[in-house]
């Protein structure tokens, strides 16, 4: 079976941002094909995706490297987050369906529950999946596409606190998805811009780790298709 370079890709960018391979790390066809279990085909489509995303870079004469993204290039993808956010947010109230609305709504209850409850590690997760719908909801694949890319490079440049009143940001969720289901766009992106800004004190910047890239292998899901 040939292996989706896709998949190859979702698996290496999620090593690069947690840490696997290191910012400045080489990074070998021969060296990746082994760790993933796949041929050096669709590892070398999925470095050339990575370059495009900014995760990966090539030097000459030596070859590809886990990107080094300065502290002003990390501060700027908090900055794009904030203009982006909102107008996805603007665009779901316009564009969205019942359905996005359900899972929306869903997740807002959800992460009250788990608020009050205090497990913080499932807010993260919830947290994720509620912009990642909210972004989906706007109808603009591209504006999509690029803040989950943002939501990638912000997690591996990134620590994020939990913040201190988790109740009240699931209420701020929460009243997003009230304006978005109101249809209410400038409302939508009004609230979704103060989130964001409330966010900022949340992040700090994590600094590189020098240690050995882990050995253990990472067999790609092959289900997913042909390349």
């Amino acid at each position: 079976m040939r292996v989706p370079a896709q998949s190859v890709c979702t698996a290496i960018r999620d090593d690069i941002v947690s840490g696997v391979f290191e910012r400045g790390g080489r990074l070998t066809e021969e060296q990746l094909a082994r760790r993933y279990g796949v041929s050096r085909v669709p590892v070398r489509e999925a470095l050339r995706t990575l370059e495009s995303e900014g995760f990966v870079v090539t030097r000459r004469h030596a070859g590809a490297h886990v990107a080094e993204p300065t502290e002003q290039e990390a501060a700027d993808l908090l900055d794009m987050r904030a203009l982006l956010e909102p107008l996805g947010a603007a665009r779901a109230a316009q564009r969205r369906t019942e359905a996005h609305l359900k899972v929306l709504r869903g997740l807002v209850r959800l992460g009250q529950e788990r608020a009050r409850r205090g497990q913080g590690e499932d807010l993260r997760s919830l947290g994720g999946w509620f912009h990642e719908t909210l972004a989906q909801a706007s109808g603009s694949p591209a504006l999509t596409a690029l803040l989950t890319q943002l939501r990638h490079k912000i997690a591996w440049m990134y620590a994020v606190d939990q913040p201190t009143h988790a109740v009240e940001a699931w209420s701020e969720h929460g009243a997003i998805v009230d304006a978005v289901a109101r249809g209410d766009a400038e409302r939508a992106r009004a609230l979704t811009a103060l989130h964001a800004e409330r966010s900022l004190a949340l992040h700090r910047l994590k600094r590189p780790d020098r240690g050995r890239v882990r050995v253990s292998q990472h067999v790609v899901n092959t289900a997913s298709g042909q390349n």
